[in-house]
């Protein structure tokens, strides 16, 4: 059993659980519930955002902690204020040492797209991640059968929120459908949490013209993010790189003025 098997194994019992303890009827009542959604797509695309969607993630189960002890209140307007387009916040507690609260805290600090990064399995999931906040989803197609994937993107729509399709190769295309709104290319493999920012090079021309792209996993140098923009990709999903650093917002507002030189440098060279 590899490390995403394990996961969707403690997901399902996790999410029986939480069904018991949080029936639907009680998460409709959120105060979040009936917020329109700030759009993650029109966010990643706008002239005046870098693209970046800044992660708040504690711990991997490849690297274990990355920084347990981060607060999401300092973090997240860290993130916003360093100029990033959007914010993903991993609600996953047993592996990734996330908690749906850290959303919530998210939510209350900023006004901009969150992308709830979690395993979701379930409908209900999609209804809990409305009510903690959440602007967009995570469907990640490696884990979802074809119909299920559709099944549960099209509940999403319904809810308001945005869809991301995460895909690791090609083959996982065939499960795109018209209710997902970004596709997002994995650079690490889930079987053993290797990188290589090739698969994303690889992939992009095979996209959706009409689905919003995004790079995920992986992405520490500016001079990637900004080959990838060129290659067509609009949204950068980065986490563990700033995580890693003392001050996260301080690490991402360097990291987005550094690619912001290396394409004035390019811009100027082309002309």
């Amino acid at each position: 059993m590899n490390i995403l098997e394990k996961i969707i194994a403690h997901k399902k019992k996790e999410v029986a659980e939480r069904k018991a303890l949080y029936p639907v009827q009680l998460l409709e009542k959120s105060i979040y519930f009936g917020t329109p959604a700030v759009s993650l797509c029109k966010y990643l695309q706008r002239a005046d955002k870098s693209g970046i969607i800044a992660e708040f993630k504690r711990r991997s189960p490849s690297k274990g902690d990355i920084n347990p002890y981060a607060s999401v209140e300092r973090v997240s307007i860290g993130y916003m204020q360093a100029g990033a387009s959007a914010l993903s916040v991993l609600t996953d507690a047993q592996f990734f040492g996330g908690r749906n609260e850290d959303l919530t805290e998210a939510r209350r600090f900023n006004f901009c797209p969150i992308l709830r990064k979690d395993f979701i399995i379930d409908e209900y999931q999609l209804v809990e991640a409305k009510s903690i906040g959440a602007d967009a989803v995570l469907l990640i197609a490696e884990c979802l059968e074809k119909e299920t994937l559709a099944r549960l993107a099209r509940m999403a729509k319904s809810l308001g929120m945005e869809v991301l399709m995460e895909l690791h190769s090609a083959l996982q295309l065939d499960k795109y459908t018209a209710d997902v709104d970004a596709i997002g290319v994995n650079n690490r493999k889930l079987e053993d949490f290797s990188v290589s920012l090739a698969n994303s090079l690889e992939l992009v021309s095979a996209l959706p013209a009409e689905a919003v792209k995004i790079s995920e996993s992986g992405l520490d140098d500016p001079n990637a993010v900004v080959e990838l923009r060129r290659a067509g990709f609009q949204g950068f999903l980065i986490g563990e790189h700033f995580m890693r650093q003392a001050d996260p917002g301080r690490a991402c507002r360097e990291f987005i003025r550094r690619v912001q030189h290396i394409e004035e440098i390019l811009n100027k060279a082309i002309a």
